[in-house]
Parts: C-alpha cells; structure tokens; sequence
C-alpha cells in the first residue's frame, strides 16, 4: 500500500521519520528552497498558496504524485494514536498503524471541533466575512444541488472537523478534491477579496474546512476519527479571549 502522508510546511521544521510522511513546501513560487518538495512543479495552483494556505500543497499531491493512500497533516499539527503515551512526536502515526487503520475505514478525519455557543455559520461569521459562505451556498445550490441539505444543516450545528486533515484512500480523495476544488475554483472568480486582510484573505482555506462534512453527510461515507496534536504549546487563554473578540466585538461592527 502506497501511503502518502502530505506534511504541509512554509519553513524547515522538524519532520516524522516514518517514510509515509512527505514534507512539501506550500506557496514555493517564487521562494527559496527549503529542502522539501515544492508545490510549484507539474500541474499546481502554488502562486495561490496566500489565498488557498495549505490546499496548494494538497492539489500539488493530487494532480503529481501516486499514491493508494493520501493524507494530509501540517507541520506543527499530526493524527495520533491515543492509546500511546509519552512524547507527542513519539505518538503520530505509523506507516503499520494508518495501514492497519485502513484496512477497516476509507476515511479518517480529526475529531470535531465543538464550538458549544456558536454554530459553523456564525463561528466562521464572526472571525471573516459572511459573503465567503453566501457565496459559496450560492455555489453549491448551482454546481451540485444534491449537497444543499447538508450545507444548510452543516451551518445550523456547532460541531465540524477542522483543521483540512484528512487521510483518505485514493478513491475517496480524488473523489473529494474534485468536488471541493470545483466550489474553490468557483468562490474564487465571484469574490471580490482586494479589501480583505491578510488573514481573511486566506478564505479559500477557511472555506474548504468547512466544505468536508457536507460532503460526508451527502455520500453518507463512515469514517473514523482520530486526535490531533500540537506538536508546541498552545496559548489556551489567548485563544479564548480571542474567540469572544471575534464574537462580541466584530459581531457588533
């Protein structure tokens, strides 16, 4: 089994040894090396990486490499077993363990994210710009209709998964990079982000997270989910009081 665990970086960093993880350097037009595989050779869309974050690297995997298998992690964020204790990078996952896994599951996604006061909708509203998911339900009603129900009701609730982590055989994962690089495509030509931040002009990014479990809830795939590490410390104090920022204060602007 060819597995191919794409490890999207924008800078050197410390990488798994396991050979299944493949370091690639996301947004390489144009920069220097950094010793891992570009996303800017053969068919790639690298140029975009300022507005599409780590999806440039996932289309670089998709449209060049073989694979039976095809994961996604970031460099610092990792699938891990949770039966293993004792260092994080001592936990990610094994080329044996993601074998086995896939044995009995096409998919494999980080546990959801539970935002408890929020929905997907007004989380995402209250951190960017309404338009971005407007526009993109606009899309979906046009381009695949089938899908609406599940948009709609993927909106409404307060879990998702997060993080554009996934590991998926290689049926599942054309299938689904198809489907959501089309609505990306799309978004990209109706949005006008010229006065947007650097951070919300990531949206493309921001987007596609929450575009997967529309798409599960509408093939109705099972899937297994695993956790996710930070391989640093994290700031859980700022990140609350950053949350209800965005929530109290751009909600009133």
């Amino acid at each position: 089994m060819n597995i191919k665990i794409m490890v999207a970086a924008h800078k050197p960093y410390k990488m798994p040894k396991e050979k299944i993880y493949y370091p690639v350097h996301v947004g390489a037009e144009g920069k220097n090396s950094i010793g891992y595989t570009g996303d800017n050779t053969g068919d790639n869309i690298s140029i975009k990486n300022p507005n599409y974050c780590e999806l440039t690297g996932l289309y670089y995997m998709w449209k060049n490499e073989e694979y039976d298998v095809l994961g996604i992690a970031h460099y610092r964020r990792y699938f891990v077993n949770p039966k293993r204790k004792g260092d994080k990078w001592d936990r990610m996952l094994t080329e044996k363990e993601v074998a086995s896994i896939m044995k009995h599951t096409d998919i494999v996604l980080p546990k959801k994210r539970n935002y408890f006061i929020e929905t997907n909708y007004s989380q995402y509203v209250h951190a960017h710009h309404a338009i971005d998911l407007d526009t993109t339900r606009e899309i979906i009603s046009e381009m695949y209709p089938d899908y609406i129900t599940a948009y709609d009701k993927s909106m409404k609730d307060t879990k998702g998964h997060r993080f554009n982590m996934f590991i998926m055989k290689k049926e599942k994962a054309d299938e689904y990079l198809k489907w959501m690089f089309d609505i990306l495509f799309e978004l990209e030509k109706r949005l006008d982000i010229s006065d947007y931040s650097v951070n919300d002009a990531r949206v493309f990014g921001f987007v596609s997270e929450r575009l997967i479990d529309v798409w599960l809830e509408t093939k109705g795939y099972e899937y297994k989910e695993l956790p996710v590490l930070f391989m640093e410390k994290e700031n859980w104090f700022k990140k609350g009081m950053n949350f209800l920022k965005r929530k109290f204060i751009k909600g009133k602007a």
